[in-house]
């Protein structure tokens, strides 16, 4: 399933608050998409890491005579608590696959039951659980039968439309977003058997997006090694190279009509994105000269990119002509 309809997929399970775990492989995103989730239905956020917590975090025993009680842990939206204020909440088990089975047995009571040790889930919040496959190797493993059976599983694929729209909405880095355009499979080339890390849509973001411009250039392949593997790393170092030595994108700007127009498909990927950084409503006019004497394609990619950072820009006159004389691959 898609990011983009896993999302109103959660939003809807969210309604009847039916407990739901999104699996797929390591990277891809599946605690992000829950996150989000939250932040637009303006709901409460809990994240607990399963493979991390003790069974003890789930309750502690106390004894006052002649009972025996448990202590609930302050993060549980138990009926009663701050958490019980009438907005209703997401709680997310992160690596739930992951968990020993005391926890899972503990998990299924919550799933089914709506309380623990005895004291019941405040109205309106909702058991959602991330995993990896049992097929990914990641330290997945088979999951009690009875916690499977009372959730709903989903399993998230990653697609390049859903990540770019994602990648623009919160700032990634330009280079990288041109880059995964220009090589696609690199996105999510999780393989086990590789020795050494692995491209993920997380581990491009994290591990090469946010450490880009911040380590001197001469230690950026041993970084981003480390972070999405040796091979997809010599690539987008050979990319980065073809990115620095393009021409000005503002004096393209200027000279729209004059500048040279590039034919290697991996400078158009780097150009397309530059332009589209920099396109704003005053030079629209100008942006929209240069891209219609590109590859069509390069095109839209480049005007696709740029509407999606500012949606302002469909608003202007340039862009209106643009769309009328591009229909034939618009649509």
């Amino acid at each position: 399933m898609r990011a983009t309809l896993m999302k109103e997929t959660l939003k809807d399970m969210h309604k009847i608050l039916r407990p739901v775990v999104i699996t797929g492989a390591p990277g891809g995103g599946k605690t992000q998409i829950v996150q989000q989730v939250a932040k637009e239905l303006g709901v409460h956020y809990i994240q607990r890491h399963l493979p991390t917590m003790p069974v003890e975090d789930f309750g502690i025993p106390m004894i006052d005579q002649p009972q025996l009680y448990y202590k609930i842990p302050d993060w549980f939206p138990a009926v009663g608590s701050v958490w019980d204020d009438g907005r209703g909440g997401i709680v997310c088990f992160d690596d739930r696959n992951q968990a020993d089975k005391d926890i899972q047995k503990v998990m299924a009571n919550i799933s089914e039951e709506r309380e623990l040790h005895g004291v019941k889930m405040a109205d309106g919040w909702h058991i959602v659980s991330t995993g990896n496959r049992s097929t990914d190797r990641a330290g997945a493993s088979k999951v009690l039968g009875h916690l499977a059976n009372r959730e709903t599983e989903l399993e998230l694929d990653t697609h390049l439309d859903d990540w770019r729209s994602w990648a623009i909405d919160n700032s990634v880095k330009t280079e990288v977003i041109a880059f995964i355009g220009f090589r696609p499979n690199l996105l999510h080339d999780y393989d086990p058997q590789r020795d050494g890390a692995n491209p993920t849509p997380r581990s491009w973001v994290a591990g090469v997006g946010d450490v880009l411009g911040v380590v001197r250039p001469e230690a950026e392949f041993e970084c981003f090694k480390g972070a999405i593997g040796e091979g997809a790393a010599a690539e987008f170092v050979g990319f980065m190279r073809i990115y620095r030595k393009l021409p000005n994108p503002d004096a393209i700007l200027l000279s729209p009509d004059t500048s040279d127009v590039p034919t290697d498909p991996a400078t158009l990927y780097a150009l397309s994105g530059a332009l589209a950084e920099r396109a704003s409503i005053k030079n629209m006019p100008k942006l929209c000269t240069y891209i219609k004497r590109m590859p069509p394609e390069f095109g839209v990619l480049s005007m696709s990119t740029a509407v999606r950072r500012d949606p302002d820009l469909c608003t202007s006159d340039a862009f209106t002509n643009w769309a009328v004389d591009n229909q034939d691959v618009l649509f």
